[in-house]
């Protein structure tokens, strides 16, 4: 079997599917509910004209690297990084939902809600990767004073922001053209990655110039997740996520709590699958 989850039933933003305790959550697999998509739409502020990252997370099995060679699939590389993730004492910018993270060799990002002009089960995130900008927006989520035109980190320290959360993830990437696509079709994208702390997690993702190919991405990347065995309502946790959840319950349970009584326009997702 190539992949593994539960099910259950989620309303609300991030962290609220782990209140009722079931059991898959606590083995840090998540439950989605019936009708919740578990896609994310990715737009990196630098190309908001440009390519739309289209992706959705899964739990990979034993056998998800062999079922991708039986499909086609091309290993492009396997590589090894860190990533370390930044937020005030009280998390003020993970219960804003914004998350700033530093990756070994690519610098900083911080990924923060987008629009709510995208329709469908699926939410919009912006990726910032230009340090003025991820400034400029930090000083405004924390309400502090445009720090001049210093990189992140230099604000650090006067923004109060800490590391709260570094692990280590070995990443295999993969690319996949479904059988029958066009040939000039660009391929889907597969990342298996293992945390240093023992969890796995895979991504599919594709690309597309606009939203209105949003709905043929979402096919194709359920044609693909199916031919790997993910069932068809199975989302997972991102690698933060489950850091918390285990490392750091304090902080954990404080999301728990501040997200609790935020409600969802029916048919959104949480956002902690779309984190790297």
């Amino acid at each position: 079997m190539a992949a593994r989850a539960g099910t259950g039933r989620v309303r609300s933003r991030a962290f609220k599917h782990h209140r009722r305790g079931h059991p898959s959550t606590r083995q840090g697999e998540r439950a989605v509910a019936p009708t919740e998509s578990s896609v994310t739409m990715c737009v990196p502020r630098s190309m908001a004209q440009g390519l739309i990252e289209v992706e959705r997370k899964f739990i990979p099995g034993p056998g998800t690297e062999e079922r991708l060679q039986e499909l086609g699939g091309t290993l492009e590389h396997r590589v090894t990084f860190r990533d370390s993730y930044y937020d005030t004492r009280e998390l003020s910018l993970m219960q804003a939902d914004h998350w700033l993270r530093q990756r070994e060799g690519s610098g900083w990002e911080l990924k923060c809600p987008g629009a709510a002009d995208v329709s469908g089960p699926h939410t919009k995130y912006v990726e910032l990767t230009a340090e003025p900008a991820i400034v400029a927006q930090l000083s405004e989520v924390l309400g502090a004073e445009v720090l001049g035109a210093g990189g992140v980190a230099a604000v650090l320290g006067p923004l109060g922001l800490q590391e709260v959360a570094s692990f280590v993830t070995k990443r295999s990437a993969w690319k996949l053209v479904l059988s029958g696509a066009d040939e000039e079709e660009p391929p889907l994208r597969v990342d298996l990655d293992t945390a240093d702390f023992g969890y796995a997690v895979g991504e599919v993702e594709a690309l597309v110039h606009e939203e209105a190919e949003v709905t043929a991405a979402l096919e194709k990347i359920h044609s693909l997740s199916s031919m790997l065995g993910v069932p068809a309502q199975e989302s997972a946790p991102a690698k933060l996520i489950v850091y918390l959840q285990r490392f750091r319950p304090q902080d954990y349970q404080r999301l728990l709590k501040a997200n609790s009584f935020r409600e969802k326009p029916q048919g959104t997702k949480d956002p902690d699958s779309s984190l790297g």
